[in-house]
């Protein structure tokens, strides 16, 4: 039904999308991830997830990069006026670009499409890409006309509807049903060539008001198209319907006093249209069939079904539907409808509306993919949870009491009696074993650690993803996942690499005093012990109180120091563990956060970046 000329023309008014990362190749399909899929390592910030489309090329192509956005010039889109005469069927030039309230949500819906590209399926966004193309496409045809199509159920009298408003037989009409095949235009005057050629209407089947229509200066912009049945027998007929009512500025329903409850139409057409009821007509046709105030109470029924529909009704200078009766085959309320449409064109403001309700029913069906139950995103309580089940996993507790005891054995082998010290090396090396070398980590502990991490970003992801949609949900989810790929492994380093300290203990300036003190009661028990020896082999006076004094002495003060030095060393002892258990806990929360922390809060950043384009995009103005 569509000459190829006519479906090229439409094409060149329609703007092109293009999908690159961050810029695209001479064909518009370049790709440049800025995603690590293994994300980042430990020790920095990982990039986060910087993906967005953007599209260079034709005039008039929108950009929905996320990083080189740009906005679509109103002379870009305007064009220049191509100077035809006033009797050329050519494109007529653009009369301007969109209010500012309506290009502000055009703009925002086109970021929310880029940022949305590699987080929402295609067919997801596939409404909303289509929105702006044909708000795009509209922009770029004549301002001066507004298109508005004739639609009805077979044998409503839409043709013969078409032909009154004409003043002529345009439209066949007749018992034969089908009776109109294809959509036929009527324009009221010149420069509607592109319209035409968007919605795919030949040559052959484009009319003009005969006997003085085109004089009617209220109707002057007016394109009427008389579309087929909507609940014609044929598919064809049916997709032309469906394709031709996308594309039109305003649509007049045509329904009879016994279909105008049709369910086919009112659940296919008025209820998902409910949204363009300020650009939508409904006319009860044939009241002429109808006696008495039959009409009245028809009209009342059809209002409350429109009322269900959701589709507003204007009534008393509210916005909303048009609704009246008229007669197309005696005449009757069709000067009403003929004034009204007059309104309307010379108002030139039915195209905006369409684009406007156009956004306002996208953003209804994107709505479940941006709108949060609550407020999403990271606690500090959810991040501390995260770092400290990350501590847990990596023994950070077990490494601060193994640096503690290490501290206190030092202190104990520096300040403990000789004695005893070659007493407990005895005692190792009388038990079986005791000098062989202990495992540092059996199997089992280590699967356990490394499902505690599996654990902890798990965890840490449901609470980041409670209450986002569904697919942002995913997101923070897979987004985690990634970050944790090879985060045991670096946590396993990092917990070799702090957790057994090298080099030489630091020890406290009152540790060579008691050294020497402890040295001094080890020398007095020798002193006194070869002093009692000396007098029981007569070398040595006899005498036998002070040699063992001395000896007491320095058996006794021997624990009392070594007693002393344990005490002064808890303390110690227990900030070194703690300064340990503190070093491995910061490392092992750096690590986490910088793999799954970060790459989280970017892709919690990137939705709120998105919801508010959402909000930009569903604020009606």
């Amino acid at each position: 039904m569509t000459d190829p000329q006519s479906r090229t023309a439409g094409k060149n008014a329609t703007t092109g999308r293009k999908a690159g990362d961050g810029g695209g190749d001479g064909d518009g399909h370049g790709k440049q991830s800025g995603e690590k899929r293994g994300g980042p390592g430990c020790g920095h910030v990982g990039d986060g997830d910087r993906e967005g489309r953007s599209g260079e090329g034709d005039e008039g192509r929108w950009d929905d990069g996320l990083i080189a956005r740009r906005a679509v010039e109103p002379s870009e889109l305007a064009g220049d006026d191509d100077g035809s005469p006033p009797g050329d069927e050519r494109h007529a030039s653009v009369g301007g670009p969109y209010t500012a309230p309506l290009r502000g949500r055009l703009d925002a819906l086109r970021e929310l499409v880029g940022l949305s590209r590699t987080r929402l399926e295609d067919r997801a966004l596939a409404e909303a890409g289509r929105v702006l193309d044909e708000a795009a496409a509209r922009q770029q045809l004549s301002a001066r006309h507004t298109v508005v199509a004739i639609a009805g159920a077979t044998g409503s009298g839409k043709s013969t509807l078409f032909n009154a408003l004409a003043g002529v037989p345009i439209s066949e009409t007749g018992l034969r049903r089908p009776t109109t095949s294809a959509p036929i235009s009527l324009s009221w005057s010149e420069g509607a060539a592109g319209l035409l050629d968007r919605l795919a209407i030949p040559p052959r089947l484009r009319r003009r008001p005969l006997a003085g229509g085109s004089g009617d200066e209220a109707l002057q912009g007016l394109v009427l198209v008389d579309l087929p049945d909507h609940d014609s027998a044929m598919k064809v007929h049916r997709e032309q319907v469906d394709r031709v009512l996308k594309l039109v500025d305003a649509v007049i329903w045509v329904v009879d006093p016994e279909k105008y409850a049709d369910a086919a139409l009112h659940e296919r057409y008025l209820r998902p249209l409910a949204g363009h009821a300020e650009i939508t007509f409904v006319v009860l046709n044939q009241i002429d069939r109808l006696p008495g105030d039959a009409a009245d109470q028809v009209l009342d029924d059809l209002r409350r079904l429109l009322d269900e529909d959701g589709m507003a009704v204007g009534e008393h200078g509210e916005p909303g539907a048009t609704v009246l009766a008229l007669s197309a085959l005696t005449g009757e309320g069709v000067g009403e409808l003929r004034e009204l449409l007059g309104r309307l064109v010379q108002e030139k403001t039915a195209a905006a509306r369409r684009v406007s309700a156009d956004i306002d029913a996208a953003a209804d069906r994107l709505k479940p993919m941006y709108v949060a139950n609550g407020r999403p995103g990271l606690s500090e309580r959810a991040r501390d949870d995260f770092t400290a089940r990350l501590a847990n996993a990596v023994g950070a507790t077990a490494v601060g009491e193994e640096a503690e005891r290490r501290w206190r054995r030092n202190a104990g082998r520096a300040c403990g009696t000789p004695w005893l010290r070659l007493w407990r090396w005895y005692g190792r090396v009388r038990m079986p074993g005791g000098s062989l070398p202990q495992p540092e980590q059996p199997a089992e502990e280590e699967l356990t650690a490394r499902q505690r991490v599996e654990q902890a970003v798990r965890t840490v992801a449901d609470d980041a993803a409670h209450g986002l949609p569904a697919p942002w949900a995913q997101a923070v989810r897979e987004a985690a996942v990634r970050g944790a790929d090879g985060l045991p492994a670096e946590l396993d380093d990092l917990a070799a690499e702090l957790g057994t300290p090298s080099g030489r203990l630091p020890r406290p300036a009152w540790w060579p005093a008691a050294v020497l003190v402890q040295a001094g009661m080890t020398l007095l028990q020798i002193f006194g012990g070869l002093w009692l020896v000396g007098q029981i082999i007569g070398v040595l006076e006899p005498g036998l109180l002070p040699p063992v004094l001395v000896m007491l002495a320095g058996i006794i003060g021997g624990p009392l120091v070594e007693w002393a030095c344990a005490a002064a060393a808890r303390g110690p002892a227990r900030r070194y563990g703690q300064d340990a258990e503190r070093r491995l806990r910061d490392a092992a929360a750096a690590c986490g956060r910088a793999k799954v922390l970060d790459p989280v809060a970017a892709e919690l950043l990137r939705y709120r970046e998105v919801r508010e384009q959402y909000g930009a995009v569903s604020f009606r103005r």
